[in-house]
Parts: structure tokens; C-alpha cells; sequence
């Protein structure tokens, strides 16, 4: 669908390191602004890996691209700031301070993608030229019908609409200070930056033990999430908001959703998308699923 916008990029580089969640390690991420028509896309010891649908591989607690034995994981905050940002096309530099890694991960900062956002802000954005030196329309993909994916107690469902809105749900009945929560936004416009992009990932107490057993979160700290006991409640307030976990979620959609986006045009269909009780996973599969059902006109 036509929308009368033009593809953008940076207008400058970003460059920014921390330490990341699962691996505990650091990495250095740097931001360049890239050619209209060439989408956003990681590289890493070389290596080009597009943020796209079509190279993401099943991973416990985040997104995870993989192309030719390499990995590039948790991807979703970054890609989200990108996505709702508008900054359609750029190159996405990542390097891990061992040389020999075949893995890396973006850094994790505050659990949010406020730092993202911030950079992103800082450098400012500009029209995005392709190799000949012309601008590009941005497409918006839009449904032809309506239609859902589903596990077990989760599912997403998106209806055809005239916009974007995301609506969001999650339900811990065994986490009293959480419980059940909705949220629902334009997720592309201003309220991206002030009510979505500083909400930061949570996690449950009781299940920190079996996440480490499992060789993740090994970078995990107070410092870049919010952390919720069954029985004590959240054990880091202040909350930035009442409903931040559920936010969060939205965040996280976002940065999923982005990953349908194809040759420098948006990622989030021209629809109303609800989400209950889903994740990552659940997310790859309801885009997977757009693949076959949505138009884009030229």
C-alpha cells in the first residue's frame, strides 16, 4: 500500500557497547546509515545477514537470526527502536570482544530500547538514497483477509485496518503483583518513545534458578530488568508504569514484527494486531504466516 513516504536511513553513524543477557558478554554495535531498497541487516565477521523472517531460528527468551553458522541474538529491542523510529535501511555492525565467536548478541543496556531510541534521536534520520542516487517509495503491507496463529492458551490475531494498532495481553494468575494485564497502542506513532520503548524486560524469581541452568541470563542483573516474586512481589521497584510488563511485550512485538520488512519498506502490516499471552516464538510464526496472505501495491 502506497503511503506517501519515502524510504529513510541515518543521518549519521551510531556506535554503542554494553554487556548482553544471556551470554553475559560484550558487545559493540555500530549503526550506518545504508542505501534505500536494501532493508536493515546485520554483519558480523563479515558476514551479512538481513533482518528478515527468513533467517530466524527457534531460541529460548529472545530472537535469534542465523545465517551460515553464525548467530546474532536478541535482536528485538534494537529492531523495534528501528522499526517504530522509521529508519528503514541501515547496516548493523556487531562484533564481540572474542574474535572466535560464531555467536554475538546485542547488548541488553537497561532491559529497554531507550538507548536505541536516544542514538537514534541524537544522529537524526534523512531521506535514504538507493546506488543511482534516487529516493524510494516506503510500502506499507496490508491484509487481504483476516487470520490468526495459535499455542495452546496464546494466540495473535490481526484484522485489516486503515492503521496501525497493536493490543497486547498477558495473564500470570501465579504472580499476584503482575496478574492479568492489557495494553494497547498506534505503536508507530509518538507514543512509541514516551509509553513503549523505556518499558524493560521482566522475568519471574522462581524461574531465574532453571533460566541459569539452562545457560541463559548469565548477564541478568536488577540493573537491566524487573524481576517479580510469586510470593514478595517485584523486588527492584519503582515500575515506570503499572502495566510495564505488558509493554514490554509490545516492545517486543514491534521488533518482531520489523522482521517481515522487505527491501527498506515497513515491517508492520496495515492492521489491527491482538496478542494474548504470546512470545517470541508465537510472534515468528504469526509473521511466517504474513508471508502468504499480504499484498504490498506499488
Amino acid at each position: 500500500m502506497e503511503n506517501g513516504k519515502l524510504q529513510q536511513t541515518l543521518a549519521g553513524c551510531i556506535e554503542l557497547s554494553g554487556k548482553t543477557l544471556h551470554s553475559g558478554k560484550v558487545s559493540k554495535v555500530k549503526i550506518w546509515p545504508g542505501f534505500a531498497g536494501e532493508g536493515r541487516y546485520f554483519e558480523f565477521h563479515s558476514n551479512l545477514i538481513p533482518a528478515s523472517i527468513d533467517f530466524v531460528r527457534e531460541s529460548l527468551l529472545c530472537t535469534t537470526l542465523c545465517k551460515d553458522g553464525y548467530k546474532i541474538r536478541t535482536v528485538e529491542h534494537l529492531l523495534s527502536a528501528l522499526e517504530a523510529k522509521g529508519i528503514d535501511n541501515c547496516r548493523i555492525q556487531i562484533q564481540s570482544l572474542d574474535s572466535e565467536d560464531t555467536e554475538v548478541e546485542v547488548p541488553i543496556f537497561d532491559g529497554s530500547a531507550n538507548a536505541w531510541v536516544e542514538a537514534i534521536e541524537q544522529v537524526g534520520r534523512k531521506e535514504a538514497l538507493d546506488r543511482c542516487g534516487n529516493n524510494v517509495e516506503k510500502l506499507a503491507p496490508y491484509l487481504s483477509e483476516p487470520f490468526y496463529v495459535s499455542r495452546n492458551d496464546s494466540f495473535m490475531v490481526a484484522f485489516p485496518a486503515s492503521k496501525v494498532h497493536i493490543s497486547c495481553g498477558i495473564d500470570f494468575p501465579k504472580v499476584p503483583a503482575i496478574g492479568c494485564q492489557w495494553f494497547s497502542s498506534a505503536a508507530l506513532d509518538d507514543s512509541y518513545e514516551k509509553h513503549i520503548a523505556c518499558s524493560r524486560t521482566f522475568c519471574i524469581y522462581e524461574e531465574v534458578e532453571h533460566m541459569c541452568s539452562m545457560g541463559l541470563i548469565k548477564g541478568g542483573s536488577l540493573d537491566n530488568a524487573i524481576v517479580c516474586s510469586a510470593i514478595r512481589g517485584w523486588l527492584n521497584p519503582p515500575l515506570r508504569f503499572p502495566d510495564e510488563p505488558c509493554r514490554h511485550k509490545v516492545l517486543d512485538l514491534i521488533g518482531d514484527l520489523s522482521l517481515f520488512a522487505r527491501s527498506g519498506s515497513r515491517g508492520i502490516p496495515m492492521a489491527r494486531v491482538i496478542s494474548f499471552k504470546g512470545g517470541h516464538s508465537l510472534n515468528a510464526d504469526f509473521v511466517r504466516r504474513l508471508s502468504g496472505i499480504t499484498v504490498q501495491e506499488t
